[in-house]
């Protein structure tokens, strides 16, 4: 047979709320269509239904802007409420620009509006990144398996922007159970030549490629990658983060 893996989206989750066993939820729905988890599978995660079980959601009725947040908002033509849950998940701003906010998280991620979203929620409410989403894929990594027994691997993941490219895509930003980065640094090339910058973002390639099943509008949060080879390792999404010091476009 020749190389590959397939990705199953897991449908029929129901609205996802604070403190919900999203474990049980996720096994029980992957199950009940068919495509119950097995061995080596790892799952790709919509921060948004993480967030919301863990009751990341504000509503902005109670938001206070602060004078920096009345100004942004000015500038940017935004509601100065959600600018101000925008600086209260950031680090710091690093540019703003033709009503776009770019800021660097409290994670270290670069994205527009430090990962705040208005989508899929109820109206007058915005959805935060969990606070750490490495530690929610691993809580999750627990308890599914618990529940299966299986040794799996998980992907919390977000869509993000990116310089020099159109469109968004799926990037992850909580990862557990296996290695985010696949390094072939040191080794030859069919040519004969060895690789000396070869290492490739696989959690961000595996979240990407289970967007177009999960889609936007589809009801899809969760999907499985089945079929993949991949590494068993304890590292966190921080090794996706490039050192500052060798970061050109900071």
């Amino acid at each position: 047979m020749a190389p590959r893996y397939e990705v199953i989206g897991i449908e029929g989750l129901p609205e996802i709320g604070a403190g919900d066993d999203l474990g049980r939820l996720i096994a029980e729905a992957a199950a009940r269509q068919g495509t119950p988890l097995q061995a080596a599978d790892l799952l790709v995660v919509s921060q948004k239904i993480v967030s919301k079980a863990e009751g990341r959601i504000v509503r902005l009725s109670g938001v206070i802007p602060s004078p920096q947040a009345e100004v942004l908002a000015r500038e940017l033509g935004r509601d100065s409420r959600l600018i101000e849950v925008i600086l209260g998940e950031s680090r710091r701003v690093v540019r703003q620009d033709k009503g776009v906010l770019i800021v660097e998280t409290h994670h270290g991620w670069v994205c527009a509006n430090a990962g705040v979203d208005q989508s899929n929620v109820d109206a007058d409410t915005a959805c935060l990144l969990p606070k750490d989403a490495d530690a929610s894929a691993r809580s999750l990594l627990r308890r599914l398996t618990e529940l299966t027994g299986h040794e799996l691997a998980i992907i919390v993941a977000d869509t993000f922007g990116r310089p020099w490219r159109e469109g968004l895509t799926n990037v992850a930003v909580g990862v557990a159970g296996f290695d985010p980065l696949k390094s072939y640094l040191g080794e030859q090339d069919p040519a004969g030549h060895v690789l000396q910058a070869t290492v490739l973002a696989l959690a961000d390639e595996l979240a990407g490629a289970a967007e177009p099943v999960m889609g936007k509008l589809a009801r899809i949060p969760v999907a499985i990658v089945r079929g993949l080879a991949w590494e068993r390792a304890d590292i966190s999404s921080r090794a996706l983060l490039r050192d500052p010091t060798r970061d050109l476009f900071r």
